[in-house]
């Protein structure tokens, strides 16, 4: 009998290898002899570094620039010439001192200091994976971080999206040369341009506080921003590709002016763990994540590893702390069953708590439904 779980964290209340291990408790008690391979995964966001720790990568430490100026001690990941770097351990909501949001000033300039602190360590190949922002800058702060000139009349300008409204001047001249001779991928599964109804201020700065008098303010932002940068030579797209609205804009930046490439998160994070040969004669695949919806079904987590899971022929649940899929959606994505913590306990806040005691119940039963009792 051998069980692989691939699961991301559920936030607030477990961390993928915490899931994994809980689970694993479980199935423990209806086969105790399962050989049993835990994987960490994530889509790009929080968890990709602790899944590429796991596969091998060295957990290095940098100070940075929180989102509000802060210092932060921010984790990242090497191996060899590699870097993995998550955007939410230096500028992200998590980090935000007190939790007090700040949508017109946040910066991602702890982001661009992560880059420089790879590149510092010889690094010439950086997974930049981007959930969890705190910012709406454009990736003003990062470009800053890493020699770009961005100055207003009086000076240098002030941090965050709605200082940019102010901008005179853009100057790429100064960049990091390292970055001449480094490939960034960015892992993002987002494809909204930068600007306009879909843009990163309209869709995402009102979760990180904004209000709408703060969105107009923050769109004015971008648009001088790109208007201003898209004028400098070696600047390869525009404000309106796919992709640029992420992490409230630092995939434009990160697009236009380091030369990245975009990839979904998962399939980095897949590649990184080397997921696919170790589902290769699993009898079961077990993944997951906090909440299963219909964002779930734009590429997170749980259907990156269903569809590998698939491609092996290999049968997959998923765990997770509620469902709003329909039993054909869930079918559809993959899934041969889902169990939700909600199943157990209908109040959020108890199973959030208690999470990890929940899970250990639903790798019980997923065992004693799912797998074969001859195969033990």
């Amino acid at each position: 009998m051998r069980i692989l779980i691939a699961s991301d964290k559920f936030k607030g209340s477990a961390t993928g290898a915490q899931v994994a291990a809980a689970v694993e408790r479980g199935i423990r008690t209806v086969f105790p002899d399962a050989v049993i391979d835990a994987v960490p995964v994530a889509d790009g966001g929080e968890g990709t570094v602790d899944a590429a720790v796991a596969s091998g990568f060295e957990a290095v430490t940098a100070t940075v620039t929180g989102p509000t100026g802060e210092p932060v001690s921010a984790r990242f990941a090497v191996r060899g010439p590699q870097a993995i770097i998550e955007m939410a351990a230096a500028s992200g909501l998590d980090v935000l001192p007190r939790g007090e949001k700040a949508p017109l000033t946040a910066t991602s300039r702890g982001t661009g200091e992560l880059i420089a602190a790879a590149l510092d360590r010889g690094c010439t190949s950086i997974v930049l994976g981007v959930g969890g922002s705190a910012n709406t800058d454009g990736g003003a702060g990062m470009l800053g971080a890493l020699g770009v000139a961005l100055h207003t009349a009086s000076g240098p300008v002030a941090p965050g999206g709605a200082a940019l409204a102010d901008l005179q001047s853009v100057d790429v001249s100064g960049l990091d040369p390292r970055l001449a001779d480094a490939t960034i991928v960015l892992a993002s599964d987002v494809d909204n341009p930068l600007l306009g109804d879909r843009g990163a201020a309209a869709v995402f700065a009102p979760q990180k506080g904004a209000s709408a008098d703060d969105v107009a303010a923050l769109e004015a932002g971008l648009s001088r921003f790109s208007t201003l940068l898209e004028q400098q030579p070696g600047v390869r797209l525009s404000a309106s590709a796919p992709g640029a609205g992420a992490a409230g804009g630092v995939g434009y930046a990160a697009l236009a002016v380091l030369g990245a490439s975009r990839e979904p998160g998962i399939d980095v994070v897949q590649r990184l763990t080397g997921l696919a040969d170790r589902i290769v004669g699993a009898d079961l695949v077990v993944t997951g994540e906090g909440s299963l919806d219909d964002q779930s079904l734009g590429g997170k987590t749980p259907l990156g590893v269903a569809a590998a899971a698939r491609a092996a022929g290999v049968p997959v649940v998923a765990v997770c702390g509620r469902s709003t899929l329909s039993e054909e959606q869930a079918v559809a994505a993959g899934f041969l069953r889902v169990y939700p913590l909600s199943d157990l306990e209908p109040d959020p806040a108890v199973s959030i708590a208690n999470a990890k005691l929940l899970l250990v119940e639903v790798g019980r039963r997923l065992a004693a439904e799912c797998l074969p009792h001859d195969a033990a």
